[in-house]
């Protein structure tokens, strides 16, 4: 058996699938590209329309969070990126990375059943392994956002890892022994985006999504409360984690107090050390 099954996207059929969305017609697949990110990024300061969607079939040069590499071969995963310009103040973007996350969420809930994890801000897991990671970049001035790219990258199809990562790492295919159509989990995923970036949008009630948001991570993360964390900022720290503020920012009980995370890496301390 191949290390990944012949999975092509369908472009008619997903515009056509998409039509009720801001994304039909806006789809431009690569085979392969360096980075779905950094296209859409160059793309959006050429003045692309919101709603342009990029995704691959391959990454030479995918990125994840602080820099990180975000393994990307060929007809493996799902990595796609999503322009946007939304009219909101700079200081609410981090609203936009949690919905991402939940539509994520949602849409692997619809096309395999599973229900996994969310670590603060937008990393998702199946136990301690991660399948997915969300990159949030913007072009912005003060008050306002000239665009915002987000980056999703789902392992959908892989068997095995190497062994350095076999421990943090994992796929739709290892979760559940079989493999998913990539096509179907795209759909599902900008149908659900769509949803979410709609319920933000300032003709909709602000203080009401953003309270859903805050509502359903509750529900759907084990991390937002009880978990030991070691949060790697400029200074590391480690703490219990205490629940999300007003805002969407993380807040961990410190032996010196409550403190709030802006943009650290989270891992769970397990036996005394971070994982």
């Amino acid at each position: 058996m191949p290390d990944t099954p012949d999975d092509p996207f369908d472009i008619p059929a997903l515009d056509q699938a998409l039509n009720e969305t801001p994304f039909s017609g806006r789809l431009r697949f690569f085979p392969s590209i360096h980075s779905t990110n950094t296209h859409a990024m160059q793309e959006a300061d050429a003045g692309a329309p919101e709603g342009m969607v990029y995704f691959a079939d391959e990454q030479t040069a995918g990125r994840g969070r602080g820099a990180h590499h975000w393994s990307s071969p060929p007809g493996s995963g799902l990595y796609v990126s999503v322009l946007l310009r939304p009219r909101i103040p700079p200081a609410d973007v981090l609203w936009l990375s949690l919905a991402a996350g939940l539509a994520v969420r949602d849409a692997v809930m619809q096309v395999t059943s599973l229900a996994c994890d969310l670590r603060w801000p937008n990393d998702l897991l199946f136990g301690p392994r991660k399948f997915c990671g969300i990159l949030t970049e913007l072009n912005a001035e003060v008050t306002r956002i000239r665009h915002l790219v987000v980056g999703i990258g789902i392992n959908v199809h892989p068997r095995q890892f190497p062994p350095e990562l076999s421990g943090i790492a994992t796929s739709l295919h290892i979760e559940t022994g079989r493999d998913w159509p990539r096509q179907q989990l795209l759909i599902a995923l900008l149908q659900s985006l769509h949803r979410e970036v709609l319920a933000l949008s300032p003709s909709a009630d602000a203080n009401v999504a953003r309270q859903s948001v805050l509502d359903r991570l509750e529900r759907a993360s084990s991390w937002v409360r009880g978990k030991r964390v070691r949060v790697e900022e400029s200074e590391s720290f480690d703490g219990v984690t205490e629940g999300l503020d007003a805002r969407g920012f993380l807040q961990v009980r410190t032996p010196q107090g409550l403190r709030t995370v802006f943009s650290g890496g989270v891992r769970e301390i397990n036996n005394g050390r971070g994982k």
